[in-house]
């Protein structure tokens, strides 16, 4: 079996991540044409739409290298986090349409939707499935 190799995190590559969990974007370009609204402006490796159902869960794990950012198109999504190895109760926010969450590496995470929703995940790692189960840990935070 083939060995994955994932790029590992650099120091400044850690120091320029947002450290909180909304993300707040910068204000949009608009003209009589429409807006254009910047998301993310780093290196990354991933695009993915990803629709869930209301009532279904998602993620319950870590990632080791990747991060994400996630921009809820519509819908509503109960986020819940907390850093690897930390017992407590998890926190958590509902994050809605138009809005951007972002997650670091070694930080457990779970996405409770509460409505039908649809959302964009930029993430650092390729999202080719070898790729993505290497670096991700499953752990039940909710």
């Amino acid at each position: 079996m083939q060995k994955i190799a994932i790029k590992p995190l650099t120091k400044e590559e850690l120091e320029k991540l947002p450290k909180d969990v909304l993300v707040m974007l910068e204000p949009p370009f608009a003209d009589d044409r429409g807006f254009i609204q910047p998301l993310v402006d780093m290196p990354m490796k991933s695009a993915v739409i990803i629709t869930s159902k209301k009532g279904t869960v998602r993620a319950n794990h870590y990632h080791q290298t990747d991060w994400h950012f996630c921009t809820v198109i519509s819908g509503k999504i109960k986020y819940h986090w907390r850093d690897h190895g930390d017992s407590n109760r998890p926190e958590s926010l509902v994050v809605e349409a138009g809005q951007t969450f972002f997650t670091p590496p070694m930080v457990e995470h779970a996405m409770e939707f509460l409505e039908d929703t649809t959302f964009l995940t930029l993430g650092r790692n390729s999202r080719k499935q070898e790729v993505y189960e290497a670096d991700v840990v499953r752990v039940k935070l909710i």
